[in-house]
């Protein structure tokens, strides 16, 4: 019998902004230990990571752009983050991932602590 999680190939996305207000957050190499720590806990297959350090108050990072083109393309299908405002502070970037998973896309995001999916209540959590 086989997991459901073994049908699930994940990109991790540590990012750190470079603004004031996100100062306080968590560095990148963190980040990366804790998302690791939680692929060998659950039993995650991660694919990639894609680190950056860009503001995700306007749409344009470059590294999270190609992220979700993979994404698209099928190299993986769900997403590991430190948290789920790591993935954007933007409506463009948010409804992009939104999209990737009501296309089916992306199975899902998961924090340390939180799995969102394809439902109307994790979609309104990941806004």
């Amino acid at each position: 019998m086989t997991k459901a999680t073994d049908k699930i190939k994940y990109f991790a996305y540590p990012r750190k902004s470079s603004e004031q207000e996100d100062r306080q957050v968590v560095s990148i190499e963190s980040q990366k230990r804790e998302l690791a720590d939680v692929a060998e806990r659950d039993g995650l297959t991660m694919i990639k990571i894609f680190d950056e350090s860009h503001s995700a108050k306007y749409p344009g990072r470059p590294i999270f752009n190609d992220m979700l083109r993979r994404i698209e393309k099928g190299e993986a299908n769900a997403l590991l983050v430190w948290n789920a405002s790591r993935i954007s502070r933007n409506a463009v970037d948010t409804g992009q991932v939104i999209h990737l998973l009501d296309t089916g896309k992306l199975l899902e995001v998961r924090t340390p602590s939180q799995v969102f999916r394809n439902t109307p209540n994790d979609k309104f959590l990941l806004n």
